[in-house]
This record gives C-alpha cells, sequence and structure tokens, in this order.
C-alpha cells in the first residue's frame, strides 16, 4: 500500500511539472498578447493571473490518471477539482476586475459592510464560504463543520497575504505542502497535493525572477488546495492546531506588515531572498 501510494505521488508530481513546465510559455504569451499586466512592486508591468497554469495542469493529470487511481482518491478528485475551479475562478474574477484600492480580509468586509461597496474581494469570500462549506458539510458534526470551513477559507487568504513579494506564496505554499505530506503520510487524497506542487514547482522560477505574476488566480487556487487536503488528511489535535496557527497568522499581519516583520528577521528576510533576482 505504502509503495503504491509513493508511485502515484511521484507520478502525479512529475507528470504534473513536465506540463507545466512544456505550457507554461504558451499561456504567458497568451496573456501578454491579451494586454493582461499590472505593476509590480518594482514598478514594471509583467503578466498577471499566470497561476491559471496550476489549475490548467492538474485537471489534465487527474484526467489522465483517474483510471488509474484507488476507489477513494477517484471520488475525491471530482470534488477537488470541483473546488479547485471554484476559487481558481474566483481568483480569476478579482484579477480581472477587482480594485487595488482595496485590500485585505478585513479591508474588504469593511468595504462592503460599513461603506456599502461590494468589491470583488468581498465576492470572493463569500463564495468561498460557500464553496468551503459544500466541501465540509459532510465532515462530521457541526463544530467540526465549522473548523474544517475556518481552515479552508483562512488557508486561501493566508496564501493572498503572502502573494506580496516574488515567490513568497509559492514558498508558504510548499511549506506547508511538506508538512501535510508527512502528517498525511499513506492518505490518497495527497496526490492532488503532489499534482499541484508539481506545477508550482515548474512555474516558481519566472514568480522569483518577478517575470509574471500568479495572481489572485494563483493565490486563491493555492490556499484552497492547501485547505482542502488539510481538512482531508490532518488528524484532528493537528487541525485544531493547525486552526489555532492560522487565526495568530491573521491576528498579527491585520496589526503589523507582513513585509516588514520578514525584513527584521534575519532567517525569514533570508528564506524570502532565496531565489528572488
Amino acid at each position: 500500500m505504502r509503495c503504491g501510494v509513493l508511485f502515484f505521488l511521484i507520478s502525479f508530481f512529475l507528470i504534473s511539472f513536465f506540463i507545466a513546465y512544456l505550457i507554461l510559455p504558451k499561456i504567458i504569451t497568451i496573456i501578454q498578447e491579451a494586454n493582461f499586466l499590472r505593476l509590480n512592486y518594482k514598478n514594471e508591468f509583467i503578466p498577471v493571473g499566470v497561476g491559471i497554469v496550476f489549475f490548467l495542469t492538474t485537471l489534465l493529470v487527474i484526467t489522465v490518471l483517474l483510471p488509474f487511481l484507488p476507489e477513494k482518491a477517484s471520488i475525491k478528485a471530482y470534488a477537488f477539482l470541483l473546488a479547485f475551479a471554484i476559487f481558481t475562478c474566483l481568483g480569476l474574477v478579482d484579477d480581472v476586475w477587482g480594485s487595488r484600492d482595496t485590500s485585505g480580509l478585513k479591508g474588504h468586509l469593511f468595504a462592503s459592510f460599513k461603506k456599502g461597496q461590494l468589491t470583488t474581494g468581498a465576492i470572493k469570500a463569500m463564495f468561498g464560504l460557500v464553496g468551503a462549506a459544500l466541501l465540509t458539510v459532510s465532515t462530521g458534526s457541526w463544530l467540526w463543520v465549522l473548523v474544517n470551513i475556518l481552515i479552508v477559507v483562512l488557508t486561501v487568504n493566508t496564501i493572498n497575504l503572502l502573494d506580496l513579494r516574488p515567490g513568497r506564496a509559492g514558498k508558504g505554499f510548499l511549506f506547508l505542502a511538506v508538512i501535510f505530506f508527512i502528517l498525511g503520510w499513506g492518505e490518497e487524497e495527497s496526490f492532488f497535493l503532489a499534482a499541484v506542487s508539481g506545477s508550482l514547482l515548474a512555474y516558481l522560477g519566472y514568480d522569483l525572477k518577478a517575470k509574471t505574476m500568479m495572481g489572485d488566480t494563483g493565490a486563491n487556487a493555492l490556499g484552497a488546495v492547501l485547505g482542502i487536503v488539510a481538512v482531508w488528511v490532518l488528524a484532528a489535535p493537528a487541525k485544531i492546531i493547525y486552526l489555532v496557527c492560522l487565526i495568530i497568522f491573521h491576528f498579527v499581519t491585520e496589526r503589523y506588515s507582513l513585509t516588514q516583520i520578514i525584513a527584521q528577521n534575519r532567517f525569514l528576510n533570508f528564506l524570502d531572498l532565496f531565489g528572488r533576482k
């Protein structure tokens, strides 16, 4: 059983990596020709929304390998792809029509409920909440359903908060992915995480060189993948610890600049700058 799991993990990862490696230049060209560009933190116009490659690649990989998957993984593959598509589309909506004047979960909710301005970020939060609820409604008691919803929603927002500098969101994803691989070793749902990790590694070089942005299209999708896999593979105590960490992270980042926190810590700053050009 363990050898079979390892085989599928490697297969999902490698096939996804090579597919993403091959199609990324084409996707970037399409985005450039559509003039879908945005100013980055260096005030340079670069393609945005390139993170759509994560969903496209994973869709292809799962479609190819689905007939060979164990029954449990085959059933969950459909739910995973549906959720992946929902959160990718919500991120794309924000990339296309979203305003950069309002940022952060608190900012979007404040604009919606206090000022009466419905932002794309608020739409993303509301429909993301619905998507998370649909995924977790059958995961146990209502208390655990609430825990699982919070894990998905807060993980999505965590990756979005990290996506302010080249490579930061990708590194955050890979850090959490490694933890989930270890804690959920042997769980078939990890196959999907391996597929997304492969496509991310193929993309990460573009991001680190500030040649492209994954945008909310990619950050939303990556966060959703982590949240869904966490709900599926983590044991109850690990879920509670992870949720507490997410809440603390959001509490801190609502009050202090994450970029400044990282810059003031030598180790975190080293990790943040590693590979960046």
